[in-house]
Order: C-alpha cells, then sequence, then structure tokens
C-alpha cells in the first residue's frame, strides 16, 4: 500500500487496495482509543509531555489515513460510476472480515 494516495494513479479496480487502507485506518483507531483509556482524560489527570505526544501522533496518524482513504473511496466511486457512500458501505463491511474470508 502506497504512503500517500494520487488519485491520477490509482487503479480504479483497486478494491483490496481500499479494504487494506480501511482496516489501517481502523487500527489507527483503536490505537487512538486505548490510549485515551490508558492515560483517562486529560481534564482528570494531566498527561504527561511523552503521553501528550504519543496520543497527539497516534491522532494525526489516523486523522491523515482516514483522510487518503476517503479520498481513495471517492476517487473509485467516481471512476467506476457508483455512489461513494455505497463503495464506502462496500469497503467498511470487507474490512471487518478477516482477510481469510
Amino acid at each position: 500500500m502506497p504512503d500517500t494516495f494520487d488519485p491520477d494513479t490509482f487503479d480504479a479496480d483497486g478494491f483490496a487496495e481500499l479494504v487494506a487502507r480501511q482496516r489501517a485506518v481502523d487500527e489507527a483507531h483503536d490505537r487512538v482509543v486505548q490510549l485515551r483509556e490508558t492515560y483517562g482524560p486529560p481534564a482528570h489527570a494531566p498527561w504527561t509531555g511523552a503521553q501528550r505526544e504519543t496520543y497527539e501522533t497516534a491522532w494525526r496518524a489516523w486523522r491523515d489515513l482516514a483522510r487518503e482513504t476517503q479520498a481513495a473511496v471517492e476517487a473509485y466511486a467516481r471512476r467506476a460510476g457508483r455512489p461513494r457512500t455505497v463503495v464506502q458501505a462496500e469497503v467498511e463491511r470487507a474490512a471487518q472480515q478477516s482477510p481469510e474470508e
């Protein structure tokens, strides 16, 4: 999976790539949630500088992956002549299945 998404070179048949991207987004989100649960709300107990930096780095990674994945889904849907919302739902469903299925 490329580090950044280029809609001009995206393979319109790359549904498997979209699923892989969505799985990466889901994993990044899980990491953000795990850190938030581990550290607790910053309003209750201030985070250390290292905790704040770790959380912010994870949050930015999740945000960037999600943005790039949305761009990939939009490009795929546009090239396939399908509604983006339908493609997004299909990608999310496929990403929730184990890779062996």
